[in-house]
């Protein structure tokens, strides 16, 4: 994925989707999910992973480690 760069993964897929909802609808980032759980074994291996465009990564890693609402639930 050229141009995109992961800033934030999970074994728990909710937090990753917590993560996409609260860019996208708080702050208009554009977000890409891989997800790279095994769907054989129930969700049970293997990461989520969050992506942004590299021009937003600094903002959206900060919004993530420290906007109180969203980073307690992400640690």
């Amino acid at each position: 994925m050229t141009g995109w760069i992961k800033i934030f993964e999970s074994e728990n897929t909710i937090k990753v989707e917590l993560a996409k909802a609260y860019l996208v609808d708080e702050h208009q980032i554009e977000v890409v999910v891989l997800n790279k759980q095994a769907s054989s074994y129930n969700n049970l291996f293997g990461l989520s992973e969050l992506y942004v465009h590299v021009s937003k990564a600094v903002l959206a890693k900060f919004l993530l480690e420290n906007e109180g609402r969203i980073s307690d639930v992400l640690n």
